[in-house]
C-alpha cells in the first residue's frame, strides 16, 4: 500500500546543472511526495548525480528524448500515487508548497488540474511569463495569463491571491489527478512540447473537470532553460501546436471561422517578424501552416463527441492589449 498520495515526477534531459540548483529544495520541501526524476537518454552524468547526492529520488530511464509530452506519458505510466506534480528541472520550490495542493484534491473532489502561484526566480516580486497566476483563451485560441498579457508580466502585489477556477495550467508545475490524466489519455504525443498542457486542461474542459488556481502554493521558476523565446523552433511548435490544438477541441460551429481567422493572425504575426528582421521567425510560421495542412485529417479525427462552448474569458485578448491598450488581466 502506498504511504504517500502525491508524486513529484521532475522530466530531465541533460540538466545536471538544474538538477544541482533545484533539487536540494525540491526534495527537503517535499517530504508529503514521492520524488522521481523522468530522464530522457541523457548524455550528460544527470543520473548519477541524482543517484550519489539523493538516492531517496527514483528513477526512470526513457529510451530516447521524447519531448515532454511523449516523456512524460511514458515515464508516468510507472508511477502510482494517486495525485501528480510535472514538476520543470528549473524551478525552486517553497517550504510547505504541496500542503494547499493536497488539501484541495482532498476537499474538492471536482477539481482536476491545480496550478500553484509560478513567480520569477530571477526577480521574485513578479510573476513568470509560463502561467503567472493562472491561464485563460481567448475566443481565437491565445492563451494569457492572470499576471502576464503578452510580453506584459505584472508585479506580484497579492492582486491575485484567491483560489479561483482557471481554464489551463502552465506545465511547468502541473498537479492533475492520476486517473483524469489516464482518462484523457495523457498529453498529445505529437505536439513534443509547447501547448501540450492547454491541449489537456482543454480537454478535460470539454468531460467538464475543473482547473483551479491555488495561491498558497508558491514556486519560483526561472523559465526558457530548453528552448528560450529566440529559438525559432519554439515559434514553430507554438504556432503548429496551436492550430492542432484548436482543431481538436473547438465547437463545431465554431471551428473553421475561428481556425481561418487564427490562420489570417498568424500571418500578421509573421509579417511583424519581417519588420523585425526575424526571419527565421517567419520562416517557422510558415513552416508551422504546412505542417497543420498535413495533419488536418488526422487532427480532425481525435476530436471528443463533445465541446464546450465557454471555453473563452474574452472575445479577442490581442484587440484588448494592441488596439484598447488593456495590458492587465483585471482590465478583462
Amino acid at each position: 500500500m502506498l504511504d504517500k498520495k502525491i508524486a513529484v515526477v521532475i522530466l530531465n534531459w541533460n540538466g545536471k546543472k538544474l538538477l544541482e540548483t533545484f533539487l536540494p529544495k525540491v526534495v527537503a520541501n517535499s517530504k508529503q511526495a514521492t520524488i522521481y526524476v523522468a530522464d530522457n537518454a541523457s548524455s550528460d552524468d544527470s543520473i548519477d548525480y541524482v543517484k550519489n547526492h539523493f538516492p531517496e529520488v527514483k528513477i526512470i530511464k526513457n529510451e530516447a528524448n521524447f519531448g515532454f509530452a511523449l516523456g512524460y506519458n511514458i515515464a508516468l505510466q510507472q508511477v502510482e500515487e494517486a495525485y501528480y506534480c510535472l514538476l520543470n528541472s528549473d524551478i525552486e520550490v517553497t517550504e510547505n508548497w504541496l500542503d494547499s495542493i493536497i488539501e484541495t484534491f482532498d476537499n474538492q473532489k471536482e477539481t482536476a488540474i491545480i496550478q500553484p502561484k509560478i513567480v520569477d526566480y530571477k526577480n521574485k516580486d513578479y510573476f513568470e511569463y509560463a502561467g503567472a497566476a493562472g491561464g485563460y483563451l481567448d475566443k481565437f485560441g491565445y492563451p494569457f495569463c492572470r499576471g502576464r498579457i503578452f510580453e506584459t508580466i505584472e508585479k506580484d502585489n497579492g492582486q491575485y491571491n484567491t483560489t479561483i477556477k482557471i481554464f489551463w495550467a502552465s506545465g511547468a508545475c502541473f498537479f492533475i489527478r492520476k486517473d483524469v490524466f489516464w482518462e484523457l489519455n495523457g498529453f498529445d504525443d505529437y505536439f513534443f512540447a509547447h501547448q501540450e498542457e492547454i491541449d489537456l486542461c482543454w480537454r478535460a474542459f470539454n468531460k467538464n473537470y475543473t482547473a483551479v488556481f491555488v495561491p498558497n502554493s508558491v514556486v519560483y521558476h526561472v523559465g526558457g532553460a530548453t528552448l528560450n523565446e529566440s529559438n525559432p523552433k519554439k515559434t514553430f511548435l507554438n504556432f503548429r501546436n496551436s492550430l492542432l490544438m484548436l482543431l481538436k477541441n473547438l465547437p463545431k460551429n465554431k471551428l473553421f471561422p475561428i481556425i481561418f481567422s487564427r490562420l489570417v493572425l498568424d500571418g500578421l504575426a509573421g509579417i511583424q517578424f519581417i519588420l523585425k528582421g526575424k526571419f527565421s521567425h517567419f520562416w517557422a510560421i510558415i513552416k508551422a501552416h504546412f505542417y497543420f495542412y498535413h495533419l488536418i485529417n488526422a487532427f480532425y479525427k481525435k476530436r471528443d463527441t463533445q465541446q464546450n462552448t465557454n471555453y473563452f474569458k474574452t472575445k479577442s485578448i490581442v484587440v484588448g492589449y494592441f488596439l484598447k491598450g488593456k495590458k492587465t488581466f483585471n482590465e478583462y
